[in-house]
C-alpha cells in the first residue's frame, strides 16, 4: 500500500505504528478473545486502558497535583458550553479573546450562558494577530483564549498572563505538540482527532479548585464534578478513541516526549514558512510572522486559478488536504505530531517546483 501524505486539519494523520498496532489487537485485544470495543467499560482490560492514557496525559503534560484529567465525549464544541456553564455560576462574567473562528464561537455559546467581556476582538485584522499582551478584570470567572486556530493559522506562542484570573483555553489543535505552563491555566480542554487520536473523545485537564464552581442545578453529564468523581465513568465512555489516545501517547512518550515533538515541529513549520517567504512573492501568508502557527501553515497563490491548480497537481503528486477552509479559501498545510518530516520537506520541494513552473 502507498501512503498519502496527510495534510488535512482534523481528522487527521496519525502515526503508522500506531495504526498497525491497533490493527493488529482490533479483533482479539491481548488474548482475550474479544475486541477492547466490545468488552465492557468497566472491565480490567479498559480500566488499565483508561487509567494509563490519563497517566500519560499527566507525564507528558507535566501535570501538577491539584488537577483532574477527564475524558468526555462531545467533541471540543460542547466544551464551549460547559465552561461557562459550570464557571459562571453565581451570576459571574468571564473574560475572551477573539482570535479567529473558533473563538468566536467559543464565544457566542458563552454569550447565551453568561455576561462575556472581550479583551481582544481580532476580526478587524481578519484574525492574522495576536495581543503582545492581556488586561484580564480582576473580578472575572475566568479568561478565555484558543490557543491555536486552525482555520486562520494563528497561535499563542507565549501565554498571556492573568494573575488570579484563571485562564482558560481550547488547546484542541495545539494540544500535546509543545511544553506548556499548566501551573498558569485553569482548565484546558482538547479534542483528541488532531495530536492525540481519532475523533471522538475531549480531554479536559482542570485544577481542583474550579470544580467547586459547578452548580448543584446543572445536569449529570454537564458537570465538571460529576466526572472527576466517576474518573470519567459516569456514563460508557469513548472506547475505542481513549484506547487510540493511549497508543499515541505512548509513540510520542516513545519519540521523546514535548520537547523532542516540539522541536521538530517548530523545523516542520520553519521548512513552509521558508518556502513561502523565499518564493518571490509568488506563495504570501497573510499571519503576522510573530504568531505564525506551527500546526497549521495558511497562503495564498497570487490567483483563484492557482490556487485550484496546485491543489489538484498536489493531490497527483501524493499530498491531500492543502485546500483552506471553505470560509477563508487559500491552501493550508496540517503538520500536527504525526505528519513526518519527510512529508513536509516533500511539500516545500512541490512548492518551489510549482512556483518555477508559474511565477
Amino acid at each position: 500500500m502507498s501512503r498519502k501524505v496527510n495534510f488535512y486539519p482534523g481528522p487527521t494523520a496519525l502515526p503508522l505504528s500506531v495504526l498497525e498496532e491497533a490493527q493488529r489487537e482490533f479483533v482479539d485485544y491481548q488474548g482475550l478473545g474479544l475486541s477492547l470495543v466490545e468488552t465492557s467499560h468497566r472491565s480490567a482490560e479498559y480500566d488499565a486502558v483508561h487509567t494509563r492514557a490519563a497517566e500519560l496525559i499527566r507525564e507528558l503534560l507535566g501535570v501538577p497535583k491539584g488537577y483532574h484529567v477527564l475524558f468526555l465525549g462531545g467533541g471540543a464544541t460542547l466544551q464551549f458550553a460547559m465552561v461557562p456553564m459550570n464557571l459562571l455560576s453565581g451570576g459571574r462574567f468571564c473574560d475572551f479573546t477573539l482570535t479567529g473562528a473558533w473563538a468566536s464561537k467559543a464565544y457566542e455559546d458563552a454569550q447565551k450562558l453568561g455576561r462575556v467581556e472581550v479583551l481582544f476582538d481580532g476580526s478587524a485584522s481578519k484574525y492574522t494577530t495576536l495581543p503582545s499582551s492581556l488586561s484580564a478584570h480582576a473580578d472575572a470567572a475566568y479568561c478565555h483564549i484558543t490557543s491555536n486556530e486552525t482555520i486562520g493559522g494563528v497561535q499563542w506562542q507565549d501565554f498571556p498572563e492573568t494573575g488570579s484570573v484563571p485562564l482558560v483555553a481550547d488547546m484542541s489543535s495545539d494540544f500535546l505538540s509543545r511544553r506548556v505552563p499548566v501551573e498558569r491555566f485553569g482548565l484546558i480542554y482538547a479534542g483528541a482527532q488532531k495530536n492525540m487520536g481519532p475523533a471522538g473523545a475531549t480531554v479536559v485537564v482542570i485544577r481542583e479548585d474550579l470544580l467547586e464552581q459547578s452548580a448543584d442545578n446543572l445536569p449529570a453529564y454537564l458537570s465538571y464534578t460529576t466526572h472527576s468523581k466517576s474518573n470519567s465513568l459516569y456514563n460508557t465512555p469513548p472506547v475505542f478513541s481513549v484506547y487510540m489516545i493511549k497508543l499515541v501517547l505512548e509513540w510520542l512518550k516513545g519519540s521523546g516526549g514535548l520537547d523532542a515533538m516540539e522541536r521538530r515541529n517548530v523545523e516542520k513549520a520553519s521548512l513552509l514558512y521558508r518556502a513561502i517567504d523565499e518564493s518571490g512573492g509568488f506563495y504570501r501568508c497573510p499571519v503576522d510572522p510573530r504568531v505564525r502557527s506551527h500546526m497549521n501553515v495558511v497562503f495564498r497563490l497570487p490567483s483563484d486559478d492557482l490556487e485550484k491548480r496546485f491543489i489538484t497537481e498536489s493531490e497527483e503528486a501524493g499530498m491531500l488536504g492543502l485546500k483552506g477552509h471553505r470560509s477563508v479559501g487559500g491552501c493550508r498545510a496540517s503538520i500536527y505530531n504525526a505528519t513526518e518530516i519527510g512529508g513536509v520537506r516533500t511539500l516545500a520541494d512541490f512548492m518551489a517546483a510549482f512556483a518555477r513552473k508559474n511565477g
